[in-house]
């Protein structure tokens, strides 16, 4: 009887290496893969926070867990932003979701609508498909991109009047933004950067946290330029290539003529003119 005994607990404790051992060698198999380090969203976009299971055709979510949480800048305290195992899934931010018919296919992917500025941070995906457990991390930076207007002003500077353009560029974030001016003429058609002339303000924070920069250039262009085109060249980091935005002058005889288009290539602005200038030959 003590023999038996023995055996049966010889037995079971080889059978439990053996669990152990083949839970140890497929513990590894289970990862997850974000979106690089850095994942950019725009603000009030929907947008998709990435995590997926890599070789994963076909998953039974049954026997599976997802946890979303969020860190953000200011504190190290994490917050759940959404749960899901079994029959059971609750969004802890408004909004918030895992597909369910995406999570068999391997993709844990955190749906957010509308993100805000206060969300950026590190986020974090826990998966569990049971017995093992994965985990990945990507921090969310949000960003809004500036929106670029030209306008002609006229100043009094120390009792002369003077006329300047203004690039006004609203609604950005993060602040760090670099506005320049560039012009060129009928004599000189390559692009000429400006530096005289040229006063930028400090970027002001609105109440929703963008901000907004307006940039001055005082009009020095000589009446022997038929057309002098400017241009106000805007430099963020939400935007893949800066934002150019033109204004043209033409003289006429003795006198200027103002005309500005908003984001137009130099090359529209020009063939405008001949078209005009076309109409006033056939008049």
């Amino acid at each position: 009887m003590a023999g038996r005994s023995a055996a049966s607990v010889s037995w079971d404790f080889w059978l439990l290496l053996l669990v152990l051992g083949r839970w140890l060698t497929t513990a590894d198999f289970l990862e997850v893969e974000m979106a690089g380090r850095t994942q950019i969203v725009s603000l009030n976009d929907n947008v998709t926070i990435f995590c997926k299971i890599p070789g994963s055709p076909h998953l039974n979510i049954k026997i599976m867990g997802i946890t979303w949480f969020r860190k953000s800048q200011m504190s190290e305290k994490e917050v759940k932003l959404f749960e899901f195992f079994g029959d059971h899934q609750a969004a802890f931010r408004p909004g918030a979701i895992v597909f369910p018919w995406r999570l068999e296919k391997g993709d844990a992917s955190l749906q957010l609508p509308e993100v805000q500025l206060g969300e950026a941070g590190e986020y974090r995906c826990e998966v569990v498909v049971t017995p093992q457990k994965a985990q990945g991390r990507v921090w969310i930076e949000v960003v809004a991109y500036p929106a670029s207007r030209l306008f002609l002003e006229r100043a009094m500077v120390k009792g002369n009047e003077d006329t300047r353009i203004v690039c006004k560029s609203s609604g950005f974030y993060p602040e760090a933004i670099n506005i320049t001016w560039e012009k060129w003429t009928q004599k000189v058609p390559h692009h000429l950067e400006i530096s005289e002339g040229v006063i930028t303000s400090p970027a002001i924070k609105n109440e929703d946290g963008t901000f907004n920069v307006t940039s001055y250039l005082n009009l020095q262009s000589s009446l022997e330029d038929s057309v002098t085109i400017y241009q106000c060249v805007v430099w963020h980091t939400s935007l893949l290539t800066p934002l150019k935005v033109n204004f043209t002058q033409t003289v006429i005889g003795s006198k200027k003529r103002d005309a500005s288009w908003s984001i137009l290539p130099p090359c529209l602005g020009l063939i405008l003119l001949l078209m005009i200038g076309l109409c006033f030959w056939k008049r």
